[in-house]
């Protein structure tokens, strides 16, 4: 990937590291369909205005842009806040690590560009085993978690098909469209959702701020640079974010929300990690290449590359 790929990739692992955190807050107060429309709602508020006076809403596909809303935030939104109303928010987060796997399956079938390469296969069964063991461990047999960690397993298949309809027919112009126009449709798809659970008492502040938050860092933002991501590195490694968004929601999850650290969660960041360096073909960013050439120098070494060659390592 280019210097410019990882600052995109860094970007957002962390932007979508902190959801977990706010939702787990929000859902204490608020019904999991009105977080998922309010933060909708709100992140769409800001956006359409500046997407019609600049018109990037011209010429956009309204049938994917329909379909990317649906798959991307109207499924997924509402039941990864339904789980955390019964998982802690690092293992929501954990769990979600399972998108790069369903894209790879789905890319057999419907994007034969996007296939993984052997070591990138295997960088995803190692980030799978991670969750594997994550939920052997953590949950085992306990009704309400498994319930909880299914709804939230579930909402990997929406984040699985939303980059793959991004990439073929939503990332060609202003990502500010797209991402303006699928939020205001999501917002009326989760409208009857957030009727129903529409509250009943005044939220707490502390709700309101995570509602907020998520709307504004965690949906408006995060989705502008999510889609720069998409064209930038395409869909399977721009879903790799999955593997690295835990490590934030974990830290986020043991130093706010008290969550304990367990041998099941250390077991599976692990291999989730693991899995996240073998996914981008086994490589380190062109910065820590340069210093791992550097130290190789210093010592001796014979195997570092200069002139030409050496520049086009570093590109990749």
């Amino acid at each position: 990937m280019t210097p410019r790929g990882w600052a995109l990739f860094a970007a957002v692992s962390v932007v979508w590291g902190v959801p977990y955190l706010f939702i787990k807050l929000a859902v204490e107060d608020l019904s999991p369909g009105f977080v998922a429309w309010s933060r909708v709602a709100l992140a769409a508020l800001v956006l359409l205005p500046i997407a019609w006076r600049t018109g990037a809403l011209r010429g956009l596909p309204l049938r994917w842009l329909a379909a990317f809303a649906l798959f991307e935030i109207t499924l997924p939104f509402p039941l990864i806040a339904f789980g955390e109303q019964r998982v802690s928010s690092s293992l929501a987060a954990i769990l979600i690590a399972a998108v790069p796997l369903v894209i790879a399956f789905l890319a057999l079938r419907f994007d034969k560009g996007e296939q993984p390469t052997r070591t990138r296969f295997i960088g995803m069964l190692v980030g799978l085993g991670g969750v594997v063991a994550l939920v052997g461990i953590d949950i085992g047999t306990r009704g309400s978690q498994l319930v909880g960690a299914g709804a939230v397993l579930a909402a990997t298949f929406g984040y699985a098909c939303g980059p793959l309809i991004a990439k073929r027919h939503l990332t060609s112009g202003d990502p500010l469209g797209p991402v303006a126009g699928a939020l205001g449709i999501a917002s009326i798809m989760l409208l009857p959702l957030a009727i129903g659970g529409f509250p009943t008492e005044v939220p707490t502040d502390e709700a309101l701020a995570s509602v907020a938050g998520l709307g504004l860092i965690c949906t408006a933002l995060a989705f502008l640079i999510f889609f720069r991501l998409i064209a930038e590195i395409g869909p399977s490694r721009a879903s790799i974010i999955t593997y690295v968004n835990p490590v934030v929601a974990l830290g986020l999850g043991v130093a706010i929300l008290d969550e304990r650290v367990t041998a099941g969660a250390v077991a599976g960041l692990l291999l989730i990690l693991a899995g996240s360096w073998l996914s981008t073909d086994g490589r380190l960013p062109p910065g820590l290449t340069a210093v791992a050439t550097r130290v190789g120098r210093r010592r001796g070494g014979t195997g570092a590359s200069s002139g030409p060659a050496r520049t086009q390592e570093l590109r990749t």
